[in-house]
């Protein structure tokens, strides 16, 4: 029968007048797996439906719990397999009638057929009942000393399936099975020592008491048997060494030799995980010739991974986002490859925008810069956004090339795209001629979007702070635009801000809007050293993560419409002696600002 007519509703009396139906003169047992295929099939069509373990299953029949009891009886591994499936996904449900299928479950965990019996104890451990916990003691210690290393490493799993439940747990820590886990660390077959060292990283994830530490007899063994191992195996292998503390920079050394060769692995999971634990070895190195011939090694598995899928790229990215960090020299000379392509997803380019800044260097700044340039002129307004930021940036980190970059801001300048504007617009006080280039703005102020027009206010208010003489024209129009000829209250109200602040005393608005700051530096967003260690050496940690300033000065009410404004208005605008939200204080029309 073909697959698809399985997929037939029908009605537990029906299918169990099959099942009686096919006991009678059933060779090699073919129509009872037909019906059997059916009783799957009807399982997850969703007629009636309830969620079980995970998926969606279908409660008509789940009266036959008697009748699959009983074919647990036949001892085909097929039939077993859709057997043991039903019995999972009912077993919740079916928690009084379960205990019947207990003796089914110990004679298979005796059977001759290892299969069978990795498949009884693997069903078992992943039914919650006590009942069939507790009848899984006795089964699930012999199968961890199975004479089968197939038996052995799905009781592995096992324990760290029992693990995750509440009772389960009990059983776990009062048996003693984690101590057999570690013994299993020893053994001779490299799958079961791959999946002994998955359950007890699951394991120590779970728990707060248990922890997995290696020493360098049994890292020694693990690193002996990657070579045999399958590829997920070698990603649990070796992210179960950052647990070994080396004693001396030799025996750091050492290992990171014989581990260096997963870095031409073609699975890049393994060659992540290998450049996370050699950068944990390197702290514990001493040899910098060493160290730079690692890191010499890690730079082209990296650039390989850009040539892989749009998805793989960006989990590439987002990891040497991290790594170049901690280890800038790994890819110093390949900022080129980083250069976006037309075809590249959003995701991606954003990616590589960020890489390339970490890579500038004065070496290669004339290779970044007309890149960055080009990209200002694209179409998508975030990518736009941050080219653009990244140019100052780079004036900012990259003296030598200060001149450079702001010369390509004044071009952009020149474009009169609002969005590129106003992100140029942040480096006017460094521009001789910015008073030209603001009034020229200032004349289709009202027609601007409202970033802009923030971007402007602030941007002439802090032009006359710094020259008076040349922004003493600008500031009276701006203001009165601001606070007459708009109707944006977030507009309005930092003009009168502003407005106050100057007619009030404006040697106290200089020490406000001026104050002094922290130097300003491209390195603010930069990872502290224990931040950055903890999210490169921690696999579920991996992906970065962005932080969020606080917004000390502003009530919660004022927050969600305000947050253009919190990233242009610098907090020390408040006066520290205020308290309270500074955009619910009084603005009344302020007194007219002296010449």
């Amino acid at each position: 029968m073909a697959d698809a007519k399985l997929f037939t509703r029908s009605k537990a009396q029906e299918l169990r007048a099959e099942l009686q139906v096919a006991d009678k003169k059933d060779k090699g047992f073919a129509k009872k797996k037909t019906v059997l295929k059916k009783i799957v099939a009807n399982m997850t069509m969703g007629n009636d439906t309830a969620e079980e373990c995970g998926m969606l299953i279908d409660l008509a029949v789940a009266p036959l719990f008697p009748d699959m009891i009983q074919c647990m009886a036949i001892q085909v591994l097929e039939i077993k397999k859709m057997v043991y499936l039903y019995l999972i996904n009912y077993a919740r449900s079916k928690s009084d009638e379960i205990a019947h299928a207990i003796p089914g479950f110990l004679s298979d965990c005796n059977d001759r057929n290892p299969l069978i019996r990795a498949l009884a104890v693997r069903t078992m451990s992943s039914i919650t009942s006590f009942t069939i916990i507790s009848a899984l003691i006795d089964p699930l210690r012999n199968a961890l000393q199975d004479t089968d290393p197939y038996v052995r490493k799905t009781a592995a799993i096992s324990v760290a399936k029992l693990y995750a439940g509440e009772t389960g747990r009990r059983v776990v820590d009062n048996e003693g099975f984690v101590a057999m886990l570690r013994e299993l660390l020893a053994d001779a077959n490299p799958t079961v020592v791959a999946n002994a060292v998955a359950a007890l990283i699951e394991i120590s994830d779970r728990s707060s008491d248990i922890t997995l530490r290696l020493n360098s007899t049994v890292s020694g063994k693990l690193v002996a048997a990657l070579g045999e191992c399958s590829e997920w195996g070698q990603v649990y292998i070796l992210d179960s060494l950052l647990s070994f503390t080396p004693q001396s920079p030799n025996e750091a050394e050492q290992l990171g030799e014989r581990i260096s060769i997963r870095l031409q692995h073609a699975n890049s999971a393994v060659v992540l995980t290998t450049i996370k634990v050699l950068l944990y070895l390197m702290n514990y190195m001493e040899d910098e010739s060493f160290i730079s011939s690692l890191e010499r090694k890690m730079g082209p598995p990296l650039v390989t991974m850009l040539s892989l899928g749009p998805e793989v790229q960006y989990v590439a990215l987002r990891n040497i986002l991290l790594i170049i960090q901690r280890r800038p020299a790994i890819l110093q000379h390949e900022v080129k490859v980083f250069f976006c392509k037309y075809n590249d997803p959003i995701y991606v380019k954003l990616a590589k925008l960020e890489i390339m800044y970490r890579l500038a260097r004065p070496e290669n700044v004339h290779e970044v810069l007309p890149e960055l340039k080009e990209y200002a002129s694209e179409v998508d307004v975030d990518f736009v956004r941050k080219a653009v930021r990244s140019i100052g940036r780079l004036a900012i980190k990259i003296q030598p090339a200060a001149d450079q970059c702001i010369s390509v801001l004044l071009k952009l300048l020149q474009t009169k795209i609002s969005y590129v504007v106003q992100e140029a617009i942040v480096y006017a006080d460094r521009i001789e001629n910015s008073d030209e280039l603001l009034e020229d703005f200032l004349f289709t102020f009202n027609e601007e979007p409202t970033e802009v027009q923030l971007a402007l206010l602030t941007a002439i208010v802090k032009l006359f702070i710094r020259r008076p003489t040349a922004g003493q024209d600008l500031v009276p129009r701006v203001l009165k635009m601001a606070t007459e000829e708009v109707d944006n209250p977030d507009l309005r109200d930092r003009g009168f801000m502003y407005w106050r602040l100057l007619s009030s005393n404006p040697t106290a608005t200089r020490d406000i809007v001026l104050a002094d700051k922290p130097p300003i530096s491209t390195e603010t967003d930069r990872m502290d050293k224990g931040t950055l260690d903890q999210k490169a050496f921690d696999q579920r940690k991996w992906n970065a993560s962005k932080t969020i300033p606080e917004t000390n000065g502003l009530c919660a009410t004022c927050l969600p419409s305000l947050q253009v404004v919190l990233d242009l208005l610098p907090l020390t605008l408040l006066d520290k002696t205020t308290t309270g939200c500074l955009l619910h204080l009084t603005m009344a029309r302020p007194t007219p600002m002296p010449s």
